[in-house]
């Protein structure tokens, strides 16, 4: 019994360490290979040295992606992506709206202040 009783906290500690450390690592993991996988021509991207560009090609077969920066085209590792937001993502200007404050110290009367 008092063997058993040895061996429980040694066991707590491995559970802990799997919940606190190695479950959100997997989910991060796999979270960055969904992305990886989901990407296409057209998306923005940003690499881990921090290079933004737009994919102009990805290649399943050797696991490159081609980085379109201005006009100057790079080929990348897929793990060198950082980041990666699709062209639908991004709002257009009328989305926004406008930025006027609805009413000014012209307008307001001295019974509202």
């Amino acid at each position: 019994m008092e063997l058993i009783l040895n061996f429980v906290p040694f066991i707590a500690i491995m559970g802990l360490m799997y919940f606190l450390m190695i479950r959100p690592q997997k989910k991060a993991a796999t979270k960055t290979q969904n992305m990886l996988s989901a990407m296409k021509k057209g998306d923005s991207a940003v690499t881990i040295g921090g290079l933004h560009g737009v994919i102009d090609e990805v290649n399943t077969t050797n696991n490159t992606v081609v980085l379109d920066c201005d006009g100057i085209f790079l080929t990348f590792e897929k793990k060198a992506i950082a980041r990666v937001s699709s062209s639908e993502a991004t709002t257009s200007v009328e989305d926004l709206g406008t930025n006027t404050p609805q009413n000014t110290l012209e307008e307001t009367n001295d019974e509202e202040l």
